[in-house]
């Protein structure tokens, strides 16, 4: 075989479909987010960030910042390797109590990140629980069905958000062990399950409750404890799986449940044993991260005014977008060509990034810009980010939102 062609054919194809990604070569600064340095031909241009998932620019917060650095003069900059060869240091095991009584669970384990954090969960309790079938949304993520597929346990897809087709496929399923995995909010449509007849239906059949709360954790709640928290079901959920590269503005997943769960998926799981723990430092900075927005409800605050903001303006200039209860704001275009060229057009002539959302992370004619305003997002950054989507409207001849 002629691999090098074969490549390149396969290239070839993606840029010829407009799903070919391009990544900006872009310089965070700190005290500065949401804007940022992007590199291009020696030269350096201010942008503004308009797609981040830290989205209370917790990565830049003062107090943030002072732990990873106090802890890298103190601890140094890695683990050491594994948690088994290294040692659990004082850092990773205080955030794993942090995140436990965030969500108000018996433990929590830390993983390299929330993909890992999914896929070692998922993968450990479908193919250790024998006789297993994982029922799962049929928008969930990737990292989520990696899970399922190495887990080799027997898979029920049911509509997305669909608590009634979860029941009669639960109940289809008979007297087997049930794992019921869902999103709180799902990150290309912005929506949000609806998470308490999901519970009640899976308390019905004996099902063990299994929720992605990456896109809420730090976001909603009184304290940052995700959808869940804000709703009051926290508790009737078993496993809460979240990640602190969003929100919370550092890199990592964590699973919390029950401290034999937890055990358990520890005891058992390639995805934690053979891999590298996260550096003190980052543990450090994602316990300062997650105290801080425990007791502060003002970035959460803001943050919810900015969306409101943003979506107000782009309904009064006819721009198309979901409407969903979350933060997320998806800016409906449905050509993958149009899409990377509206995306390019505002980098190059406005200074703002937006990464364009092309097949495979959403079908085919459901192309988008993902817009997430933050709380450090300013009033003239909102108005060029309208008015260069207003322009850009008229220009590519895209329809635009009926009143």
């Amino acid at each position: 075989m002629d691999f090098q062609t074969f490549f390149e054919d396969r290239l070839t194809a993606l840029k010829s479909e407009g799903n070919y990604r391009v990544f900006a070569d872009l310089e965070r600064r700190c005290g500065t987010f949401p804007q940022a340095g992007r590199h291009k031909a020696g030269a350096v241009q201010d942008v503004t960030v308009w797609c981040s998932n830290d989205y209370l620019g917790m990565g830049q917060h003062p107090a943030v910042v002072a732990a990873m650095i106090d802890t890298v003069q103190s601890c140094g900059t890695g683990a050491g390797g594994t948690r088994n060869i290294g040692g659990n240091t004082v850092h990773h095991l205080r955030l794993e109590r942090e995140l436990a009584s965030l969500h108000g669970k018996e433990a929590a384990l830390l993983f390299t990140s929330g993909y890992v954090s999914n896929w070692a969960a998922l993968s450990t309790l479908g193919s250790k629980i024998p006789n297993a079938v994982i029922l799962s949304d049929e928008m969930n993520h990737a990292s989520m069905i990696e899970g399922i597929r190495h887990s080799r346990a027997d898979k029920v897809v049911w509509r997305h958000n669909d608590w009634r087709d979860l029941d009669r496929k639960l109940h289809a399923v008979g007297d087997r062990p049930k794992i019921v995995a869902f999103e709180s909010v799902y990150s290309m449509d912005g929506d949000i399950a609806p998470i308490r007849e999901i519970v009640e239906v899976c308390k019905a059949h004996g099902a063990l409750s299994y929720i992605d709360e990456v896109h809420a954790v730090g976001m909603y709640g009184d304290h940052g404890g995700g959808v869940t928290e804000a709703l009051g079901l926290a508790d009737r959920i078993d496993l809460i799986e979240g990640t602190l590269g969003k929100a919370f503005g550092v890199v990592g997943g964590y699973i919390t449940g029950t401290t034999a769960m937890v055990d358990f998926i520890r005891s058992f799981s390639s995805g934690f044993i053979f891999t590298t723990a996260l550096p003190p430092a980052v543990a450090a900075a994602a316990t300062a991260s997650i105290g801080h927005l425990r007791q502060s409800g003002a970035e959460r605050a803001a943050q919810r005014a900015n969306v409101a903001r943003v979506r107000a303006r782009l309904d009064k200039a006819g721009i198309p977008h979901l409407a969903n209860d979350s933060h997320i704001i998806p800016v409906m275009i449905g050509d993958p060509v149009k899409c990377r060229m509206i995306s390019d057009i505002l980098l190059e002539d406005w200074n703002i990034y937006v990464q364009p959302i092309n097949y495979p992370t959403v079908p085919k004619g459901t192309e988008r810009l993902r817009i997430t305003p933050g709380p450090l997002h300013s009033e003239a950054d909102i108005d060029r980010l309208v008015n260069a989507l207003s322009a850009l409207w008229h220009r590519c001849a895209l329809a635009h939102a009926v009143a």
